[in-house]
């Protein structure tokens, strides 16, 4: 048997399962980017919502582009069974949150019209860096029409992505999809829609089989769209919504409402994702599969301890940075976890500019080293070859890939020139670094240190020096 609304009540008591109506009413939430995170962070919190017998909360779930995905949740009538686990142990639930379900590239119509649903109330965003496209500022712009033509309110659209300033660049790309003589819609969209920032944290890796027999055995029942995650979860958002009460309601469940998103934002993309892309990358190179096997290893777990206290903390305006970064390097540790370094350095391209240059150049500015990020910088370099150092082949799954395997092709016969190559591209560094000195002599003094000895002996040579 097969998890589903049939199926429920024969789950274990142990297993926590929704005991409110999933049928009876339409849902308040359309998601864009139905993924293992959005699954396991905002989709709890409105499953939280929904027990204390609210009902806008339910999602209308919106996959970009993968059918099986949405497939298979539909089999399972959007239920799926969630493993919590950390240092102060293992728990199940099944969320029920999510109602229904399409696919964008497929059902265009219907998730236009969706959105444009009387009972919607918030539209959120998971659909990762590289989804903010005109063609995603085109689908949204065209059932927040449907509602301002039906004389229908505005809603909260909500980024949950790791952009800096998300919910600017969201709003900024439905402004930019709308024509300029359409004074009419873009009134509505600026008095009556809210595009609060947010900042969202909890690590969920991929789904994999070891996750997917763990919930055959917890749940007694066959479940094709279980995941896992850690215990920590932090949501913080702008107290910015097209219906105000929505800040209290959130607050209830746990989410930070602020005024100042930005400190929480910068802190985790710059420690979390700044860490997290260093350490995948190495992992990558070095033939270690996971986040946790490489915080394990005494050399990186100081790497990544250094870099965020030395050469990132001192730029953030989060004033709890260190009991943070503590309890990041705790998390990473987490055995449960299975966060694959191939998963995190997908789109390393789209990524990296987020995450290191902020940190180099606050460096720079005060004369202080940029070491750590150096050396992360040419352990890139050495990933673009494709081929770790036991000689495993991988792929690279990034939209640059190609331009990035090419460049990287050269760097065993002309390593000076590749690192000078990969250090000029400007949607990667930003437009100072390139032509920063200083940053390219160390850039290529690690990548060479990278290819002649390896990752963990540039990572050892680098504590020796910095000690």
């Amino acid at each position: 048997m097969t998890l589903s609304a049939a199926t429920l009540r024969t789950l274990p008591e142990s297993v926590h399962t929704p005991a409110y109506d999933r049928t009876s009413h339409a849902p308040g939430v359309v998601h864009l980017g139905l993924g293992a995170f959005h699954r396991a962070h905002q989709a709890m919190v409105f499953d939280q919502l929904l027990a204390g017998g609210d009902t806008r909360w339910g999602i209308h779930g919106v996959g970009m582009t993968r059918p099986d995905l949405v497939n298979q949740l539909k089999a399972q009538d959007g239920l799926y069974a969630v493993r919590v686990a950390d240092g102060q142990g293992v728990k199940w639930q099944v969320p029920g949150a999510l109602w229904r379900t399409n696919v964008a590239a497929t059902e265009r119509d219907a998730v236009v019209q969706a959105i444009a649903t009387p009972s919607t109330r918030w539209l959120t965003l998971t659909v990762t860096e590289k989804g903010y496209t005109p063609v995603l500022g085109q689908l949204l712009l065209d059932g927040l029409r449907l509602r301002q033509q039906a004389g229908l309110p505005g809603i909260t659209i909500a980024s949950c992505d790791n952009l800096q300033g998300n919910g600017h660049k969201l709003q900024a790309l439905v402004k930019a999809a709308t024509p300029a003589q359409d004074t009419e819609l873009l009134r509505w969209l600026d008095a009556q829609c809210a595009f609060p920032c947010s900042m969202v944290d909890r690590i969920v890796p991929a789904a994999t089989p070891e996750v997917m027999a763990a919930a055959h055995e917890a749940l007694g029942l066959q479940d094709h769209c279980a995941l896992s995650t850690e215990g920590f979860w932090e949501w913080v958002i702008e107290d910015r919504f097209a219906d105000p009460t929505d800040a209290a309601l959130l607050q209830s469940a746990g989410v930070r409402v602020t005024g100042d998103v930005h400190s929480y934002e910068e802190a985790k993309l710059r420690m979390l994702n700044g860490s997290h892309s260093a350490m995948a990358l190495m992992g990558a190179v070095t033939g270690r599969p996971f986040i946790a096997s490489c915080i394990g290893v005494p050399h990186i777990r100081t790497f990544v301890h250094q870099l965020m206290s030395r050469e990132v903390a001192p730029h953030l305006s989060r004033s709890d940075w260190a009991e943070y970064r503590d309890a990041l390097i705790a998390r990473f540790g987490n055995p449960y976890l299975k966060h694959s370094v191939h998963q995190i350095a997908t789109d390393s391209s789209q990524k990296i500019p987020q995450r290191w240059p902020p940190s180099v150049l606050g460096q720079i500015a005060q004369g202080a080293s940029f070491e750590h990020h150096a050396l992360a910088a040419a352990v890139f370099l050495r990933y673009t070859l494709g081929v770790d150092e036991q000689g495993q082949a991988y792929a690279l799954n990034d939209p640059q890939a190609d331009s990035l395997m090419t460049l990287g092709a050269t760097q065993r016969t002309e390593p000076e020139a590749c690192v000078r190559a990969l250090l000029a591209r400007e949607d990667l560094w930003g437009s100072t670094l390139p032509s920063n000195a200083a940053w390219i002599a160390r850039v290529t003094h690690w990548h060479q240190q990278v290819l002649q000895h390896g990752v963990d002996a540039a990572i050892q040579q680098l504590l020796t020096q910095e000690a």
